[in-house]
Formats: C-alpha cells, sequence, structure tokens
C-alpha cells in the first residue's frame, strides 16, 4: 500500500480521528461525552499493539476517546440485551471512531503515514478545522430595527415563492429541522418560542488551535447553544423567525433544533467567524441526527484544496449515518467563486445549494461544481444577528432556505402517510427549479429554488403514485381472479 500524505496545516494540533475497520474497535475505550461531562477518565492505551506502539513512538503520550455516544440509550441496552452500538452505526463507521490526542504534535505527519498503513484501521485524518462563512469579503451589514422591514426582502419571497408555499403546506411542528452551526442567539425576539433545546459540542483549546484566536466559549461551558458570531443566527432567522421585523421562516411550524458546533474567532479587522474542529461538528451531527432531525442544514465546510489528495474527505461518516437514518441533509457550496468542492456539500446524497442575487444570476462569490444541485437567495438577506438585524450574504444563507422547504416537503409527505427519501427531495428540487435570468450557467445547479412548485410537484408524485398501484391491483384481480368456484368454498 502506498503511503498517503496528510496535511496537519489549519487543524488541531496533535489531535487525529481515526476510523478502526468492524470488529477492531475495543471496548475499553470510553466515549468523549462520558470523560468531558461525566469524568471519566480517557483511555491511554488502544489495542496494546502496534497501534499504542505507533502513537506512543510519533507522540510520546497518547489520550484516546470514542467520538461518538450509542443511539440507544444504557439503560435500554442492558433490558433489551442489545449491543453497545446498532448496526447502522456499526456500518455507517460512527461506532468505530477514536479521537486520539497526542503530547508531541511534532511527529504527527509521520504518525498519519504510518497508521494508514495498518489493515485494522480503515482511515485516518488529522482533525481540521472548518470554517463560517467560508470567505472573509462577506461582510454582514447592520439592519437596524428603522429599516428592518418585510419589503427588503420582497425579491427573495418573490422569486422562491415561499410564502404561497406556507399557504399552501404551512409545516409540522413534529418535523424537526437541526442547525448545525455557531449556535443562535436564544433571547432574539424573532426566534422566541421558535426554538427546541439544543446543546453545545464546541470543544477547543488555544494552545492546540495555532493561527487562530478564540474568543468567548470555546470550551463547553454549558450546552446553551448560543451564538457569538452572528451566522447561526442569520441562518435560524431564514428558518424559523416570527416575523416581528422580517418576514416569516420559510419552514413554518416545522420545529428547529440549533446545535453549536463552531465557536467563535477573530477574523481580519476583528470581525467574529466561526471555527469548528471536525470532531466537534461531527458529534453534535450524530447527537442531533439520534433526537431525531428529519433534515439538517450545513453552512459551514473545509474546501478540498486544505487536504492532501489521498487524504480521507471530511464528514465522510457522519453523512453515511444521516442518511441510513433517513434525514435530508443541506450544505451551502462556499463563497470563493470558483469551480471546486467543498464538503459536506460534496459528498454524495448532501443537497450542496448555491447563491443567487436579486437579478436572478448565481452570485460572483457562489463556489460551482457538478454537485451543486440548485440555488437560493443569497445576496443582502434581511435576517436575525445577535441583536437586532442584518443583511447577510453568501451561500451560507441560500443553504438555509433550501433546507426550509424540506421540512415542507416533509411535513406534506407526513400529511399524506407517504414515504420521502434525500434522493426524493432532491430530484423534486431540481425538477421544479425555475431558470436562472440567463441560458448557459455551468456548475451551479439546475436554477432557483420554486417552493411552491417543489410542493406541488411532491402531491402530483403521490397522485400519480397511487393511481398506477391502483391500476396494478385491479390488473392483478383481472389476470388471477379464479374462474371456479373453490371446493372449500362451494361445500
Amino acid at each position: 500500500m502506498t503511503a498517503a500524505r496528510y496535511s496537519t496545516s489549519n487543524a488541531v494540533r496533535g489531535r487525529l480521528l481515526v476510523t478502526l475497520k468492524l470488529g477492531e474497535m475495543p471496548e475499553h475505550v470510553p466515549g468523549w461525552r462520558a470523560c468531558s461531562r461525566y469524568g471519566a477518565a480517557m483511555a491511554d492505551r488502544i489495542d496494546g499493539g502496534v497501534i499504542d506502539r505507533l502513537l506512543r513512538h510519533h507522540g510520546g503520550a497518547l489520550r484516546a476517546v470514542r467520538l461518538h455516544s450509542a443511539r440507544t440509550p444504557r439503560t435500554a441496552r442492558a433490558v433489551a440485551g442489545s449491543q453497545r452500538f446498532d448496526d447502522i452505526e456499526q456500518i455507517s463507521g460512527v461506532a468505530r471512531v477514536l479521537r486520539i490526542q497526542v503530547r508531541e504534535p511534532e511527529g504527527m505527519h509521520a504518525l498519519l503515514q504510518a497508521l494508514a498503513e495498518l489493515p485494522m484501521i480503515e482511515r485516518v485524518t488529522a482533525n481540521h478545522l472548518s470554517h463560517a462563512p467560508f470567505a472573509d469579503d462577506l461582510e454582514p451589514k447592520k439592519a437596524g430595527a428603522a429599516n428592518a422591514r418585510p419589503v427588503d426582502n420582497a425579491w427573495v419571497r418573490a422569486c422562491t415563492r415561499i410564502d404561497e408555499a406556507l399557504r399552501y403546506e404551512g409545516g409540522d411542528p413534529a418535523v424537526v429541522l437541526g442547525l448545525a452551526d455557531t449556535g443562535v442567539s436564544l433571547a432574539h425576539v424573532e426566534l422566541e418560542n421558535r426554538l427546541r433545546a439544543g446543546f453545545d459540542s464546541v470543544d477547543l483549546d488555544p494552545e492546540t488551535v495555532g493561527g487562530v484566536t478564540l474568543v468567548g466559549d470555546y470550551r463547553r461551558a454549558g450546552e446553551r447553544p448560543q451564538d457569538e458570531v452572528g451566522h447561526g443566527s442569520g441562518c435560524a432567522g431564514i428558518i424559523a423567525a416570527r416575523g416581528k421585523g422580517m418576514p416569516a421562516g420559510a419552514a413554518g411550524i416545522c420545529g428547529l433544533t440549533p446545535v453549536r458546533v463552531l465557536g467563535a474567532a477573530l477574523g481580519p479587522g476583528d470581525k467574529r467567524v466561526g471555527v469548528g474542529a471536525l470532531d466537534n461538528i461531527d458529534a453534535g451531527m450524530k447527537r442531533l441526527i439520534d433526537l431525531g432531525a428529519k433534515v439538517i442544514n450545513m453552512s459551514f465546510g473545509t474546501p478540498e484544496s486544505m487536504l492532501d489528495a489521498d487524504a480521507p474527505r471530511p464528514h465522510e461518516e457522519i453523512v453515511r449515518y444521516a442518511l441510513a437514518r433517513g434525514v435530508i441533509l443541506v450544505a451551502a457550496s462556499g463563497n470563493s467563486g470558483l469551480t471546486e468542492q467543498y464538503f459536506p456539500a460534496a459528498h454524495a446524497g448532501v443537497i450542496a445549494v448555491g447563491a443567487i442575487d436579486r437579478s436572478l444570476r448565481p452570485a460572483s462569490f457562489s463556489t460551482r461544481g457538478d454537485h451543486v444541485a440548485l440555488c437560493a437567495p443569497g445576496r443582502d438577506i434581511l435576517t436575525c444577528g445577535l441583536d437586532g438585524y442584518q443583511h447577510a450574504s453568501g451561500t451560507s444563507f441560500a443553504a438555509p432556505h433550501v433546507a426550509a422547504i424540506c421540512a415542507l416537503l416533509a411535513s406534506r409527505a407526513q400529511r399524506r402517510a407517504w414515504p420521502l427519501t434525500g434522493d426524493d427531495v432532491r430530484r423534486l428540487l431540481i425538477a421544479s427549479a425555475r431558470p436562472f435570468a440567463e441560458a448557459g450557467v455551468v456548475g451551479c445547479g439546475q436554477g432557483v429554488l420554486d417552493a411552491l412548485g417543489a410542493l406541488r410537484a411532491l402531491d402530483t408524485e403521490i397522485d400519480q403514485s397511487i393511481r398506477d398501484e391502483d391500476d396494478a391491483d385491479a390488473d392483478g384481480i383481472n389476470d388471477y381472479a379464479p374462474t371456479t368456484v373453490p371446493p372449500a368454498l362451494a361445500a
């Protein structure tokens, strides 16, 4: 096997993620939440053999935890006699991820190469940092109460037909949309009584995050997902605002669970940006999925250009796990304006969303690629800020429009007792998308979000499927109807 090259730049120093192959995970390694919240001791060994020797040789002492907790509570497992993790957790890989911290990070590059050669290891990667927003030039503009009027977003509602969609299908509180981001402004008037209980998975250390100045709460001081950046609050307003000083949220009465997976750091000009480690993000995503989220919005990403060619792509296990659980994943495509891949948006099964401006043309900053499904409004969007309102730009704020409509589609399907997968939703969104203002657009998906069109397309598809099934049943009765009365019945 040829040794892969692994980049450790823009990563948490001394921390790596290792996914073991099926049957290789030792039972003695505790979970991260058990250690961070309840004081369990981290493991100082893994296999007592070659893995431990390599970790100590290249990194000195080690501390290891399972990154994810089992979906089934321990008490329920004891009663049912079930295994610690179920089959979906095992096969997707989330049950087999170790978060390992070594004492001497200088040998990390050689350590990653050596571990990649071991037959019991499925994948190994540095614990990269992910950012939101994706680019530093998308400065939000503060919108005071005086000019924060619904008319500011009139073009958004007109081109997407969100208001018509909400009259057609208002949503269902049982359909939960998860927001994995910088948290939300919990006391914001637009979000009052609109949020389900969320949580915080940020666990960063200024001494191991080089080149990044962390601010605020970066060590899980509590479970409250309080936003310290404004990014997550902006996404939340698009989804769930009450409509006091801005248009009502596009997800209607669907539930919203905020999860803080990105902490706060100082960017250029001391502007606050969101930053999070892959393990923090994936752990928050796993818990969100297990809480029953049907749709998850992911307005963050890691560009492929930051990864070496043979390195694993971020979030692979958690995307597989979410799709296996029937979760609809929506992600922002990125703000580089280039044709390239950001993860998680570029993973198969994820609905990647680009941004358009008022002219219904792709925004200049919108990242392009064959994986992009469609675009939604993403320029100067009036939405919630940390305090008051902001006009926000970026694919980060296009994705929540699509995520909200995914929740409405899930609500509609549930109302009609119809199964709906992420692939179904992607197909409906693409088929109903309206064209861009100009022809020949490449790499920005199949057009612009049409919320009402997507809901009508779902109803048409359901109706047609029912008619086809009725016709097939009728044909089957005619084809197989007995020509004589069975003796048992005749008697």
